[in-house]
């Protein structure tokens, strides 16, 4: 609905204003829609903005077509506001299933991120990457997209040649219980240690380096034992964490098949092409001073290489690529964006993102060491449980684990979204499992205090007729929910979908606390309870487009 008296309004200002563009959007606390095109007009016919905003008001509130929708000139600005059958088309349409889920569309896209080394597990730093991938992966779907998950795996690194080295050499046993991906880190760490006690071992490991690249298979063999051997812990952390891949790319594929050697020809023949000891691309035009090295002296390709083949295969198969890459990554993402459309290719679209942190001391028994994914969901489940104990103490054990378990992924996952990609943030598990205040819980228990309501109420016959300040503000909020998921697959920005969920439930605890609802009587009551339900159905699509558990109990 609100989409298309979006769009409806628009196409009226600009048969009233002859402007292309006329400077609408949401209106804030003022109005559903406003606009300033007045400022825009009043260069052209000199005169004072808020006069030309009043004669557009005026003009358009004589035309039939707005139907309820109010329109004024508030100074310079011509405001829109929706009456009341548009919010009871707005409650209308929130208690739909699905609410939110924008036309198909034919535009393929492709989506990368995690991506980390199989060398080890995924640590806290990884968790933002995740996090805001499997988000953005969420609402593109949820915006009609046909969509493809990637996780790539580099399994041609040097990190995979000591942790295949180590597994050969050093006899280390996994212990019971182990993590696959712990496992492999402690594989990792020992040969390191024994690389630097016996610097000899680097030979090995070039060796190894050359032969997986030279496809001998043997060696081939073990990279990929170990790179799966650590892959299966990830992905069991992956699915703790709520997120999913639908395939996972392996480096070494674009080498067996050719796809490495056709790309260094294909630079070979750029002008920006330089050979010596090393294959190189000279950036300089496109303001990189580093070469941009694709083979090494001895023969090998590097890692960027590689990476140009993935994304010359991505771009082929998609019209649509985005990847996820930490800060520490804006030069050679940026290298990659230049030399692919020096090849004529597609390039990505990245999202960038700052890094999480813990704060100091919060997990003191590991300092001075990395925290693993795996620490921090448990260290954080095991707090989520002691609050749900007291919270809840009557449940069963067996529920307030349960319960637990999905409050500590909303608290990791809704306190890593909320913030834009391009700021840094720190975790902090205090406030991320505040049930009062604006955290994943928070709005989980809205939607439990919803589900709560109806449950009390019963069957009722639903109305629709809003009034109240509270209630008017709620249904204006659930209406924008359509248009927060297109916001937020065009910006590639999911803290957008964060921010409607808080505000969401913000408003509804405001609605709850000043107009009763179970205690109303008649036309009144029924058309609360169905604003309640419009905003449990609403929340539940935002917390699972966020990827997370939309509770019932609490």
């Amino acid at each position: 609905m609100f989409q298309e008296k979006y769009h409806q309004i628009e196409r009226m200002l600009r048969a009233c204003t002859g402007e292309e563009d006329v400077l609408l959007t949401t209106g804030g606390d003022h109005a559903d829609l406003a606009s300033t095109v007045a400022f825009k007009l009043a260069k052209k016919q000199k005169r004072a903005p808020a006069k030309i905003a009043g004669d557009i008001a005026g003009t358009l509130a004589a035309d039939p077509d707005l139907g309820d929708i109010q329109v004024e000139a508030a100074g310079p600005y011509v405001n829109f506001r929706f009456g009341p059958s548009l919010l009871a088309e707005a409650v209308r349409e929130a208690l739909e299933p699905g609410y939110g889920k924008l036309p198909r569309r034919s535009e393929r896209v492709v989506l990368e991120h995690t991506s980390a080394n199989p060398n080890g597990p995924l640590h806290v730093g990884h968790i933002r990457n995740t996090v805001i991938g499997d988000s953005l992966a969420r609402a593109f779907r949820k915006a009609g997209y046909p969509l493809e998950v990637q996780y790539y795996l580099n399994d041609m690194g040097r990190q995979v040649a000591i942790v295949a080295w180590g597994l050969d050499h050093l006899g280390i046993a996994r212990e019971e219980g182990e993590k696959e991906d712990h496992y492999v880190a402690r594989v990792y760490v020992a040969a390191n240690r024994e690389i630097r006690e016996n610097p000899d071992i680097t030979e090995e490991i070039d060796l190894l380096m050359q032969e997986v690249e030279r496809g001998d298979p043997e060696t081939a063999g073990k990279f990929r034992a170990a790179v799966s051997l650590c892959v299966e812990g990830i992905k069991a952390t992956l699915a703790a964490l709520n997120a999913h891949h639908d395939r996972f790319v392996w480096e070494s594929d674009f080498v067996r098949i050719g796809d490495v050697d056709r790309v260094i020809e294909q630079v070979r023949r750029l002008p920006q092409a330089h050979e010596d000891e090393t294959l190189w691309v000279d950036l300089s035009e496109q303001g990189f001073e580093k070469k941009y090295i694709l083979r090494r002296s001895d023969g090998t390709s590097v890692y960027s290489t590689r990476d140009l083949a993935y994304h010359t295969w991505k771009g082929r198969n998609a019209d649509r690529m985005i990847d996820v890459l930490g800060a520490d990554h804006k030069l050679i993402g940026a290298q990659l964006q230049a030399t692919l459309e020096l090849l004529g290719e597609q390039p990505p679209e990245i999202v960038y993102f700052e890094f999480v942190s813990l704060p100091e001391g919060s997990m003191s028994t590991r300092a001075g060491k990395f925290v693993s994914a795996d620490d921090l969901v448990e260290e954080v489940t095991a707090k989520a449980f002691e609050e749900v104990t007291v919270r809840r103490p009557e449940l069963p054990e067996e529920e307030r684990r349960a319960i637990a378990e999905s409050v500590a992924i909303a608290a990791i996952r809704y306190d890593i979204v909320r913030v834009s990609p391009e700021k840094s943030t720190v975790f902090d598990w205090k406030e991320a499992l505040n049930f009062e205040r604006q955290s994943g819980p928070y709005i989980q228990y809205a939607h439990a205090r919803a589900c709560s309501i109806l449950e009390k109420a019963g069957e009722f016959e639903r109305a629709y007729h809003y009034e109240t300040e509270h209630e008017v503000a709620l249904v204006r909020h659930l209406a924008k929910f359509p248009v927060v998921i297109e916001q937020t697959v065009a910006e590639l920005r999911p803290h957008h979908l964060a921010a409607f969920a808080r505000e969401l439930a913000d408003l509804f605890n405001a609605f709850y606390h000043y107009d009763p609802v179970l205690k109303s009587e008649g036309e009144t009551r029924n058309s609360r309870l169905a604003l309640v339900d419009a905003v449990r159905n609403t929340l539940q699509e935002s917390l699972e487009t966020l990827g997370i558990d939309a509770l019932r109990s609490m």
